[in-house]
């Protein structure tokens, strides 16, 4: 629930930004900045605020982290200054970037060896389910009760979230903390960095198309709004199914084969989608889906490889993936943008492919780097 809650207060903002800029009295494109502002401190503060907690106590690191996150969605409820607003939004991000990152390293070190892949593969059920559910939920919410409701409701599971774990969390010793030179000397290290860009290469790809997709699928049939939505919650379905599907895949297959198998049928699926296509529409429903799903399966594979790799900072390592995935995010939507202007919609799904195979080469340079 908690990467649910984290991941929807990011992209909430999309689907209310008129009622805002209509409440606050500003442009929609300010209103807009909700959302880069957040994307933003999210990208760059998880790997400064897990090296400066690195001795904290994790129970009392995560409760802390999500008390902040209940504060800065309440100030966002309640406030009519943009400025205050705007410092609310960064304090959410920041508080939100700990809680995701903590998630994941205490889901891996509570289970076995053997089930951590599906235990992070879980984190990431939520997190793909808060970008595909996180709009909606937001238009609906805010149409129905006012654009503050969202964040009040976010606000109230946060403040049950707390009370759970304050409940059943064990208290968990933090990791020995990682100077910093040590932490730049991992920067030196091609098999971490060029994993890391797996992450980075994969949803740039993915989001040249995703950001674009209700365009990309009118281009190709005269579909009605609701067939749309449809076409959305299918993939959000298939979005939350895959990252479990991923972490079974980890388990079962290891790391390193599932990287290579997950990657290749990634850039396979971005390239079916135009021909399947051409032979109907529900072939491309289902192409679409399948593309859907590897695009987070990926994520408990990879996060297990960093953790395999690098067990002595895993924190800092996940904190840095986790930035690096929000910076894919926004590059492959500033992308997929360039290529409808200076070509075509109809070209996205070649963009990204091209860019879903740059990331299975850095998975195979990876693979065979020594430690």
């Amino acid at each position: 629930m908690i990467p649910l809650v984290v991941g929807t207060a990011e992209l909430i903002v999309g689907g209310i930004l008129e009622l805002i800029a209509t409440d606050l009295h500003i442009s929609v494109s300010a209103t807009g900045q909700f959302i880069t502002l957040y994307s933003i401190a999210f990208a760059l503060s998880a790997p400064i605020l897990i090296n400066l907690t690195a001795k904290m106590e994790r129970k009392t690191l995560y409760l802390a982290s999500l008390g902040l996150f209940l504060l800065s969605n309440m100030l966002v409820a309640f406030s009519s200054n943009y400025a205050l607003i705007l410092s609310a939004r960064a304090l959410s991000a920041m508080s939100g970037a700990l809680i995701i990152v903590l998630s994941i390293t205490l889901a891996s070190r509570f289970v076995p060896p053997s089930y951590r892949g599906r235990a992070i593969g879980i984190i990431y059920m939520g997190i793909s389910g808060s970008l595909v559910l996180g709009v909606p939920i937001g238009m609906t919410i805010g149409n129905a009760y006012g654009w503050r409701a969202p964040f009040l409701l976010i606000a109230g599971l946060s403040a049950l979230a707390i009370v759970v774990i304050s409940i059943f969390l064990h208290k968990s010793p933090p990791e020995k903390a990682v100077p910093l030179r040590k932490q730049l000397a991992s920067l030196k290290n091609v098999k971490i960095v060029s994993g890391q860009l797996i992450s980075f290469l994969l949803l740039m790809g993915h989001l040249t198309l995703y950001a674009y997709l209700a365009p990309y699928v009118q281009s190709l049939f005269p579909v009605s709004p609701g067939t749309l939505s449809l076409v959305y919650f299918l993939f959000g379905i298939a979005a939350v199914a895959g990252g479990g599907l991923g972490g079974w895949i980890s388990d079962r297959w290891g790391t390193k084969r599932s990287l290579i198998f997950i990657t290749a049928c990634f850039a396979c699926s971005m390239f079916m989608l135009p021909f399947a296509a051409k032979l109907s529409f529900y072939l491309f429903l289902a192409a679409v889906m399948v593309w859907s799903a590897l695009s987070w399966a990926i994520s408990p594979a990879q996060q297990m490889y960093l953790i395999q790799n690098a067990p002595g900072e895993a924190d800092i390592q996940l904190s840095l993936n986790s930035s690096i995935m929000h910076l894919g995010i926004a590059c492959g939507s500033l992308i997929g943008g360039v290529v409808i202007e200076t070509s075509s919609v109809a070209d996205n799904f070649w963009v990204g492919g091209l860019l879903a195979l740059a990331a299975l080469g850095c998975t195979v340079f990876s693979l065979t780097r020594s430690a």
